[in-house]
């Protein structure tokens, strides 16, 4: 199998890249050690500092297309247990699982002599290094912490030389992502000495209002506040930002990816974002510390087919693909082809491209009919019920001719909206077209003028 280990910034050794993201599921040692136990790589403890008192309720979700949680919101805030429990647990995990990567994350009031303490005491500990809270967008900014640091490229250089004045390990700082452009803070980490960044942190949220009490959720005695987004609704925004940080040569940081880590899958498509590690907290709250097991197997699999045998063959190979879109071929063209033989007549395609779309897709019984005379009957069985896999593969014989769209290939632009949409996989196909023009960008047509 592929070799998985990984060493962090060069100098936090794991045995994998899969680490618990600061946060309920790594609060206290019990739940370090059985994560460690499952196969998670590393942990980076629930933030240390001053005791908070949390409140009641916490947490409120956003489900989507019978899913739970698709996206997470809380409102709790950093460790409500004291900081001498915190650091005795560290260093009961790191005597009992020496080879097992425990960071430290640290929040405490912008002074000098309080970063210097909590830094020397957490190393004392046994940390393996070091994750600077400068992201948490709730309850502790209001307090001049957390994204109120984050957001404010001298306060995140500051504090990081502080910590560096006397840290022993590695120093990851942890990036808002409630900022117009994420790179100005990585910037100002590197600047102040970090040895890696971890992002992204929660976005500022409200999921949703409960239409009887008119109450935001999560409801504390009628009230609530904005709180901090995660779960799998996050990970296109996340992916962006690791993007833009790795992709920074005025940054040149080793980074820890955070954001909808939910499977193998999403933690490769990080690490070929130029990620280190990656760090899971919803997932592991919503299913258990055991998901870590089909990570572990789904990613060495993945590995072992695409030829890759170490970590390092795959960190970064998607970065050179993504570009800023002045770049991009004009003249490269895909349209939509639809494979009769697959069709179930449901007529998604054809009523998202006249509504939604450039009405390239018609019905052959009337080639510009109308989307209005797709049968209403047919459309609310398909767009309303959920549809299992077997029935729809059912529906797949006997459809007659006259319910499967076509595409009108000259009109197609290739925008997927079909493709999207189509409840069937491999209906509909994007296939590449030959226009017989070279490579052309808008930069090369234009001269890079507006």
């Amino acid at each position: 199998m592929a070799d998985l280990s990984t060493r962090f910034a060069g100098r936090i050794r794991c045995p994998n890249p899969f680490w618990l993201a600061s946060g309920p599921p790594a609060n206290c040692a019990d739940q370090v050690m059985r994560a460690f136990d499952a196969g998670w790589g590393g942990a980076v403890w629930k933030t240390i500092g001053e005791p908070i008192l949390n409140v009641s309720s916490r947490y409120s979700s956003v489900d989507w297309n019978g899913g739970r949680m698709m996206g997470l919101n809380n409102i709790e805030l950093i460790s409500d247990r004291p900081i001498e429990t915190n650091l005795r647990e560290i260093e009961e995990v790191k005597k009992r699982y020496p080879n097992h990567a425990v960071i430290a994350s640290l929040m405490v009031e912008s002074k000098r002599e309080a970063w210097h303490d909590i830094v020397k005491r957490s190393e004392d500990a046994g940390a393996d290094g070091l994750e600077l809270n400068f992201g948490c967008p709730h309850g502790m900014s209001e307090r001049g912490m957390g994204s109120a640091v984050g957001q404010v490229p001298d306060y995140t250089t500051m504090i990081t030389e502080w910590v560096k004045e006397v840290a022993r390990t590695p120093v990851l700082v942890k990036l808002t992502p409630n900022i117009t452009d994420i790179r100005t803070i990585g910037r100002a980490a590197r600047k102040g000495g970090a040895d890696g960044l971890s992002a992204i942190n929660t976005l500022n949220s409200v999921t949703g209002i409960d239409l009887d009490t008119l109450t935001p959720r999560p409801d504390v005695g009628g009230l609530s506040a904005h709180g901090g987004y995660c779960g799998p609704a996050i990970k296109p925004v996340a992916l962006h930002m690791v993007q833009q940080l790795a992709s920074d040569p005025e940054i040149a940081l080793p980074v820890s990816g955070i954001g909808g880590v939910s499977g193998w899958r999403e933690a490769a498509e990080y690490i070929l974002l130029g990620c280190q590690s990656v760090q899971v907290c919803t997932a592991a709250m919503h299913h258990g510390f055991r998901i870590v097991e089909q990570m572990i197997e789904g990613l060495s699999h993945w590995m072992d087919e695409k030829g890759f045998y170490t970590l390092d063959q795959v960190r970064g190979r998607s970065l050179p693909r993504l570009t800023e879109w002045k770049h991009l071929d004009l003249n490269y063209k895909i349209v939509a082809r639809i494979h009769p033989e697959r069709c179930i007549g449901c007529q998604l395609c054809y009523i998202a491209c006249w509504d939604g779309a450039h009405q390239c897709i018609h019905l052959p019984s009337n080639g510009h009919a109308k989307p209005e005379a797709v049968e209403a009957a047919s459309r609310a069985a398909i767009v309303s019920t959920p549809v299992s896999r077997a029935e729809l593969q059912a529906r797949m014989t006997g459809t007659p001719a006259n319910r499967i769209p076509q595409v009108d290939e000259g009109e197609c632009v290739g925008c997927n909206l079909c493709w999207l949409v189509c409840p069937v996989d491999g209906c509909i196909t994007m296939e590449r077209v030959d226009t017989g023009r070279p490579f052309e960008s808008w930069e090369q047509r234009t001269g890079g003028a507006c």
